[in-house]
């Protein structure tokens, strides 16, 4: 079976935009950039079909990819630029209010809090059913520093 020159090409183009579709279907930038350096070679393929089939094939390959490559990278970071990760520092949590999932006790941090969507180890000086609205005081490492938010009240 003696394949086309060309079809090397179509093929890669195939691969390139099925990558592409497969991307737009997952999106998360981990196939997009191999797709269009694919996609791209594939179009090189039909334009100039027999530099697949000599020896400086490789070298060209590196040579055409490695700028593509850098060049997709550049314009998908522009396209959708990466957020800055959030994280909640546990002083930034003082005065926010939360609810106890686990009952927490008078020295010990097996008790939880609820505050937004993160769960949080507290600990209180009086116990503290699950289900009540608390405020926390005071962070502590990794854990909270909690009191009902009725108490406040008075």
């Amino acid at each position: 079976m003696d394949i086309d020159e060309s079809t090397i090409g179509l093929v890669l183009i195939v691969i390139g935009i099925l990558m592409l579709v497969l991307e737009a279907s997952s999106p998360g930038f981990f196939i997009a950039i191999p797709g269009t350096v694919v996609l791209i070679l594939g179009m090189i393929g039909i334009i100039a079909p027999d530099l697949f089939f000599t020896w400086v094939s490789p070298v060209v390959a590196l040579l055409i990819s490695l700028p593509i490559t850098i060049v997709a990278i550049k314009f998908y970071q522009k396209l959708a630029p990466p957020e800055a990760p959030t994280t909640t520092v546990g002083t930034s949590l003082i005065g926010r209010q939360g609810t106890v999932t686990v009952e927490i006790k008078p020295k010990q941090i097996s008790g939880k809090v609820q505050v937004e969507n993160q769960s949080w180890s507290a600990t209180a000086s009086t116990v503290i059913p699950a289900g009540t609205e608390v405020i926390i005081l005071e962070s502590r490492g990794v854990h909270v520093l909690v009191e009902p938010v009725e108490e406040r009240r008075k």
